[in-house]
């Protein structure tokens, strides 16, 4: 078991070499890909000359033989390994490089979903990939196309022609291969061909529709060659801005990477309004007819505007020369702000402190007291009260409490103390004030009496 678990690694190890060795396409990692073709013709290709793809040179000629069925063999190598490993459509051609008989072989390497070419294993070109006569073509030099129109050479066509029709009358499919081979273009027309004839049903109605597509285009003749003028017009005008246009390209992938941002917020805010432009749709009828109503209110107001705008247009002149009044009125206030701030301050302590309803009380109780007036002048009334409470005691004497009397107490004693000529009027009057002053309890209330005492109310 120990032995075979060693020779089972031993082949393991060598087909990882032999993998490595080989790529991963199956290819030799070392020294260029060589292609064995098999061309009906190549007389004038030499080696060392180029092998190109699209243009590009990616190889040269390696070798040049012949195979036992007398075609040409050439062996090119690609040394650009990107165009390796070539596929079983691969097609290669031998094409003229300058006019004094240098050519070169261009190649396609055909497409990646195709199998890769056969290696040959044995015999000629064995280690080389095998590229078949089907997949190339030899076409014919200029200098033997111009030969045919001397006169020796024409005589022997001629020859030639003769002879070939009796040489090649039974292997017509030989000679129309060969020459299908010889320019790849009849090949691949045949094949244009067999897929039209498969799609001729289709071309059928092609033909049908573009009739129908191109008849109104025929009607509208003038219109199209309308378009044609101002597009060419346009195309000049471009032309003119070609710098800047290929500026504004230039600079557009920048201007898409800012407005990104700005993009992703505004599907945020779509996606957020959602809900109020549904909202405005249900409401967008009620919004219709109100708009609809305000048309008669507009039109009607469309006269006042006019007239407004008139009007304004008279007074600008009056409006104008009041600016300079305007201008000495805000430097007042101005001026005027540190003033009003203290009046302000001065206002606010006032009625938080009913300075402005013990001024009144002042005002109210010195016109009361001051209010008596006889030949002699004015003068202030007092009474002198005499009782057994107003001798001095050291403990309380019954019926002698610091207890008053009510305001309507008050008032009828003074009344019933003074019933003669104008002062007991007065006194009534005083004790109609008073009354009236105990029932309020603000400043306002102070004041409305005060100001019906003065203007004779109740009198």
């Amino acid at each position: 078991m120990r032995r075979i678990a060693l020779i089972a690694m031993a082949l393991i190890a060598v087909a990882i070499v032999v993998a490595i060795i080989r790529g991963p396409s199956g290819t030799s990692t070392r020294g260029p890909y060589l292609v064995r073709a098999i061309f009906d013709d190549a007389s004038f290709a030499a080696q060392g000359e180029d092998v190109r793809i699209a243009g590009a040179n990616v190889g040269s000629i390696h070798s040049l033989g012949v195979t036992a069925a007398k075609k040409a063999a050439v062996t090119i190598a690609i040394t650009d390994k990107r165009f390796a490993p070539f596929h079983t459509d691969a097609h290669c051609a031998i094409r003229p490089q300058s006019l004094i008989g240098e050519e070169y072989v261009d190649c396609s390497p055909g497409t990646v979903g195709e199998a890769p070419l056969p290696r040959i294993r044995v015999g000629q070109g064995s280690g080389t990939y095998y590229l078949p006569v089907t997949h190339t073509s030899s076409p014919i030099d200029s200098d033997i196309v111009q030969d045919i129109s001397t006169q020796p050479v024409r005589q022997s066509l001629a020859v030639i022609i003769n002879e070939f029709g009796t040489g090649l009358a039974g292997r017509g499919s030989d000679l129309n291969a060969v020459i299908h081979r010889a320019n790849p273009a009849l090949g691949n027309t045949d094949k244009v061909l067999k897929i039209l004839a498969g799609q001729n049903r289709t071309l059928a109605q092609l033909a049908t529709d573009s009739d129908t597509v191109l008849a109104p285009l025929a009607r509208e003749h003038r219109q199209i060659s309308g378009f044609i003028t101002q597009a060419n017009t346009t195309a000049v005008a471009s032309a003119a801005r070609a710098q800047a246009i290929s500026q504004t390209f230039r600079k557009f992938p920048a201007y898409l990477a800012q407005l990104r941002p700005l993009l992703a917020d505004l599907g945020t805010l779509a996606d957020q309004g959602t809900p109020l432009m549904t909202s405005l749709g249900q409401s967008a009828g009620a919004l219709g007819r109100q708009f609809a109503n305000l048309t008669p209110f507009a039109a009607a107001a469309r006269t006042s505007l006019i007239n407004l705008g008139a009007a304004a247009q008279q007074s600008q002149a009056s409006l104008l020369a009041t600016q300079p009044l305007a201008d000495r009125l805000n430097k007042l206030g101005t001026a005027g702000q540190p003033t009003a701030a203290n009046l302000q301050k001065l206002t606010s302590s006032l009625d938080s402190t009913g300075g402005i309803e013990q001024l009144m009380k002042l005002l109210f109780n010195g016109a009361i007291a001051g209010n008596g007036f006889n030949q002699l002048g004015h003068y202030v009334r007092d009474e002198a009260l005499t009782s057994s409470c107003t001798n001095y005691a050291t403990t309380p004497v019954p019926g002698c409490g610091s207890t008053f009397a009510s305001a309507n107490a008050a008032s009828a004693s003074v009344a019933t103390a003074h019933k003669s000529g104008k002062a007991a009027h007065a006194d009534r009057v005083v004790a109609k004030a008073v009354q009236s002053a105990s029932q309020q309890s603000s400043a306002g209330a102070s004041m409305q009496g005060l100001l019906a005492f003065l203007m004779g109310k109740g009198q």
